[in-house]
């Protein structure tokens, strides 16, 4: 499903390679969740498809495992990681934060098993777009976690995200130099940061939000709690298989 409101001048080519590297490594997978416009998309599975092990193997490298990397929580070297591609503009993505991610966090993040790396993904225009740096910059200064929270909370979104909300939402969030997240905010690195986001969601077919890759194998849409946990012990034991890489 694509989206007018992607912003990016190489998008047709992005998406187009997309879709057809998604095809050649793990056959039809569907990503659709929330199409611009915030409407559910069709009643799917819980899951996507399984891909198959080449499909896997390249999606599972997209892990950066990176210990200091700002949008991520958990363990670097844990057994399962969790990317989720998200839109702070995205009722699905609030809902998942709100009710399924926190479950998460306390059952797998704090045991080691999970880690959770967000790629922001920003489908519904300019005020996406903000929120996804402020995000970024708010990470900065290690708040990331609280400004996806403050930024997620019941109503948010419904305030709009111009500069003075996203400042407000950084001060509910803590971050401790204001000035310093601003600057940020609308320095070239967050658009960097974000540019890279976009593009590897892009190049794997994503089109709608909330995505989400658990140990390589894809996730469409804010599903029950249940069907990550199921995918979460899929990766697991596939990570603990004698020989195997992490996943």
């Amino acid at each position: 499903m694509s989206s007018s409101s992607r912003s990016s001048s190489h998008k047709p080519l992005l998406i187009c390679a997309g879709v057809a590297l998604a095809s050649v490594a793990f056959g039809v997978v569907s990503w659709q969740a929330t199409a611009p416009g915030d409407t559910p998309a069709k009643p799917s599975a819980a899951s996507a498809p399984k891909a198959d092990d080449a499909g896997t193997g390249e999606l599972l490298k997209l892990a950066r495992r990176e210990s200091g990397d700002k949008l991520a929580v958990g363990r670097a070297d844990a057994p399962v990681v969790l990317i989720e591609y998200s839109d702070f503009k995205c009722g699905y993505c609030g809902k998942f934060a709100r009710d399924t991610e926190p479950e998460l966090m306390k059952k797998y993040v704090e045991d080691g098993t999970l880690r959770i790396e967000w790629r922001n993904f920003p489908i519904f225009g300019a005020d996406s777009e903000a929120a996804a740096k402020a995000a970024w910059a708010a990470g900065q200064q290690d708040r990331f976690a609280a400004f996806h929270a403050a930024a997620y909370a019941e109503g948010s979104k419904e305030k709009g995200f111009g500069e003075a909300r996203l400042v407000e939402l950084a001060g509910q969030a803590g971050v401790p130099d204001l000035e310093r997240f601003k600057k940020d905010m609308a320095g070239e690195a967050a658009a960097e940061a974000l540019r890279k986001d976009q593009e590897e969601g892009y190049r794997i077919g994503v089109s709608s939000t909330p995505s989400f890759l658990v140990g390589g194998r894809p996730i469409a849409g804010a599903q029950p709690l249940a069907a990550f946990e199921s995918a979460i012990a899929d990766a697991k034991a596939s990570a603990e298989a004698p020989g195997a890489a992490k996943r």
